[in-house]
């Protein structure tokens, strides 16, 4: 009986943490397309630089090329009678928005497409949304309904019905639509995001939402489960508010610093699967790691290769080589989860730490103090 009640205890105690998302993880688009021995034309028509969904704040610029690798998707459900879709919760852009029953393109066939007649709470509007991508967008109208997240009913959020999916591709990829956790600042069309209406309407006990990404991952909205900050929370200020961007004050392999040696900026960005930095950095890492100028490392080194160390508002977080090193080949070559971007030199040095990096702390992301909480997993 002890042993029940501690476990009823445990229950309850995450009850009263915060309602939370579980992630399923699944195949990335880019599996699939492989698969369907469509990834080569894919790439070739979509010749993408990461660093794009950063230089159209205001324009709302959302390539779904960011998605290419995304492997954690949740469910939400929208109107009444409930509407169920699988999104990606994305702290790197800040609209939601579905499929609709407006959309006669293939690629919206075989996803889930809200159907506005079949709810009784459904607002339309006539305002259109268009979300710019590397190969087309996807537009659509704004509309509001109930939307509900794990178990928070967020009452008239403002959404994007698509009537257009950008590329035929789309047609492939394992989620429906996109749940955007960043600031309303570069929110396309304005619309308010819905942790800033979950945060208004007096729906989350604390105005901050928490993402794990290993075993059993999750987003938590209103709460920090303290079973995963063990090892304490470092918090770090952020840079600007709009995405969830901090400063950095170098990157280091074994004490050496490779890049970011002035201090750059970084975002921390659930939408992006891997860890995205400036081309000369990356050349500079991979000179460094003894891997080919493509990313591809011999296997075996995993076991001698050494930590890529972040410095951050004067603490160190490394991410080892068992997170960086992803998708084994059949030759016995390893690819690292680094990816290059064209920087515009005015805009200084700029890194995405995507999931690469998160999977390797609990991360707290805080609005009431504009912060991010960084928690080593035990």
């Amino acid at each position: 009986t002890m042993k029940l009640l501690l476990l009823l205890g445990l229950v309850a105690l995450a009850q009263c943490l915060g309602p939370r998302v579980p992630l399923k993880r699944g195949k990335s688009l880019r599996q699939v397309l492989k698969e369907h021995g469509l990834l080569e034309r894919y790439l070739k028509q979509h010749p993408y630089n990461l660093a794009s969904k950063y230089y159209h704040a205001g324009v709302s610029a959302e390539p779904l090329e960011n998605y290419l690798d995304n492997e954690y998707f949740g469910t939400i459900s929208i109107g009444t009678p409930p509407q169920e879709f699988t999104v990606i919760f994305d702290t790197g852009s800040s609209n939601l928005w579905v499929p609709s029953v407006y959309c006669s393109s293939l690629a919206c066939s075989n996803h889930k497409r809200f159907n506005p007649a079949d709810s009784s709470t459904f607002v339309g509007t006539n305002e259109s949304v268009s979300i710019a991508y590397g190969t087309g967008s996807m537009t659509g109208v704004l509309g509001y309904d109930t939307v509900t997240v794990a178990a928070i009913n967020v009452l008239n959020q403002i959404f994007g019905l698509a009537e257009t999916e950008p590329g035929d591709f789309f047609y492939y990829s394992p989620f429906d639509g996109i749940l955007g956790l960043a600031f309303p600042s570069i929110s396309s069309s304005g619309a308010t995001p819905v942790f800033d209406n979950m945060m208004s309407e007096g729906l989350v006990a604390k105005d901050l939402f928490s993402v794990y990404l290993s075993r059993g991952s999750f987003v938590l909205f209103g709460g920090i489960d303290p079973s995963y900050t063990t090892n304490g929370i470092s918090w770090i200020p952020l840079s600007a508010e709009t995405y969830w961007q901090i400063t950095m004050d170098s990157v280091s392999i074994s004490g050496e610093p490779v890049a970011c040696s002035f201090g750059c900026q970084a975002i921390v960005d659930t939408g992006t699967s891997l860890l995205a930095m400036p081309n000369r950095a990356l050349s500079n890492i991979l000179g460094t790691l003894g891997a080919s100028s493509n990313g591809a490392i011999s296997c075996s080194a995993v076991n001698t290769l050494p930590d890529v160390v972040f410095q951050i508002n004067g603490k160190t977080f490394s991410v080892p080589p068992r997170a960086y090193v992803i998708e084994v080949s059949i030759d016995g070559y390893c690819t690292l989860g680094f990816q290059g971007m064209n920087i515009p030199t005015e805009s200084g040095e700029l890194w995405i730490l995507g999931d690469v990096f998160i999977r390797e702390y609990y991360v707290i992301f805080d609005r009431a103090n504009n912060m991010v909480g960084l928690s080593q997993l035990p």
